[in-house]
């Protein structure tokens, strides 16, 4: 008997999770749910291609057969501005649990853009109230998130949970935008929230970078060079920048 029950366990395998797809962008969740992996996080950024201000990365666990309460829910960058704010609102009062994460300029300087990404993930996973059963992520994997992960494809437009975790992120980063244009009007970051428009670029070019931007950037690199500025940075991730010289930098592949 104990030979048998040994290798019935030997060949055990979980069940696999039933995508049911006419639950939408809950599906994916749902089904890890069911299959008894909750709580199920997501997480996202917002502000990994700006040139200004912080990188702001959130993590949301939202509650199973709770979706009739998030009508709309979807990635944040597709949403207007009201529809976030509404969202906000939602996700605040109804979440089973959520954290944000706030990394300034000058630590995205001093790491780089992609290590501060994926510590600000891993950061904002470790302070959820819950523990996760699992971790959904967007777009690529994240070691050390402390529980069993996925990476999603478009997963702030797939999985509710990771568009959760990124309209808490971009609505956090927006209001904290807005707080930097009223100490630097001069760069419009109300409007375009910091990242790299012909108009944003012009008044770079024109009064110089701020020290809210990010000088690990090729486009705030350049525009110091016009006016032969200095970071303010003591440490940078990249060499040469603290006198806007030449030396490798990070293009944002933005004009």
């Amino acid at each position: 008997m104990g030979a048998r029950l040994a290798s019935a366990g030997a060949g055990w395998r979980p069940p696999r999770p039933v995508i049911r797809r006419s639950s939408g962008n809950w599906a994916l969740q749902s089904a890890l749910d069911r299959s008894g992996l909750g709580p199920v996080a997501g997480v996202d950024e917002a502000g990994r291609g700006a040139c200004a201000g912080p990188l702001v990365v959130a993590s949301c666990v939202l509650r199973p057969g709770d979706a009739r309460k998030f009508e709309g829910l979807t990635d944040s960058k597709v949403l207007t501005e009201a529809e976030r704010e509404r969202l906000h609102e939602v996700i605040v009062r109804r979440a089973d649990a959520f954290s944000t994460v706030v990394i300034e300029a000058e630590d995205v300087d001093a790491l780089g853009i992609h290590v501060a990404n994926l510590e600000g993930m891993r950061r904002a996973v470790a302070r959820l109230p819950v523990h996760p059963g699992y971790v959904l992520t967007d777009g690529f994997k994240v070691q050390g998130l402390g529980a069993p992960s996925v990476a999603v494809l478009k997963g702030d437009l797939v999985a509710a949970c990771v568009a959760a975790a990124s309209v808490l992120a971009k609505v956090t980063r927006d209001h904290i935008m807005r707080d930097l244009h009223e100490r630097w009007p001069r760069y419009g970051f109300a409007g375009h929230k910091g990242y790299c428009t012909a108009d944003h670029t012009a008044s770079m070019r024109a009064h110089g970078p701020s020290p809210e931007h990010r000088w690990s950037y090729s486009n705030v690199v350049a525009a110091a060079r016009l006016h032969g500025m200095r970071s303010p940075r003591a440490i940078t991730s990249k060499p040469g920048l603290f006198d806007a010289s030449e030396g490798e930098v990070v293009d944002n592949g933005r004009t």
